[in-house]
């Protein structure tokens, strides 16, 4: 496969019949929930879950989406999603970076970015990232990019 980048973290979407809509391709919604499912499956490969994020009334929330739909995925293609963490700031901010392939014809479907906020979960404030956050992300990113 070409990735825009190395080593990415890589889980499999099959597009399913629900999914499609009156184009018969995937529906937007599908792309942006697999987006999530991807993000959690990195997370929590690298040793974060949402009963930890509970725990320490932290999440990463999502600030921005910058999608870019290249081609269309039909039912039961068998999708690669990849992910990787582009920037950290051990603070406050976080980025992903995603591109999804189409396995038949290794085809680029979609390319992403997302944005994230550390917040305190019972109040959905801004809140600096805990340790146990920059101890599992930070070493993750790809290159020390700062955030504009």
């Amino acid at each position: 496969m070409s990735w825009m980048f190395p080593n990415p973290y890589l889980c499999s979407w099959q597009v399913l019949p629900e999914q499609i809509d009156h184009y018969q391709h995937a529906n937007n919604v599908a792309y942006v929930s697999q987006l999530e499912v991807t993000s959690w499956a990195h997370s929590n490969h690298l040793g974060l879950s949402i009963e930890q994020y509970q725990a320490l009334d932290r999440g990463m929330a999502i600030s921005r989406h910058n999608i870019n739909y290249l081609a269309a995925a039909h039912v039961n293609d068998l999708i690669d999603c990849a992910t990787w963490i582009v920037e950290c700031d051990n603070k406050l901010k976080l980025a992903r970076q995603f591109q999804f392939i189409r396995r038949s014809d290794q085809q680029t479907l979609l390319t992403a970015r997302t944005e994230f906020v550390c917040i305190a979960l019972s109040t959905g404030k801004p809140k600096r990232m805990p340790k146990e956050f920059s101890n599992v992300y930070g070493p993750a990113t790809l290159s020390p990019i700062k955030f504009d």
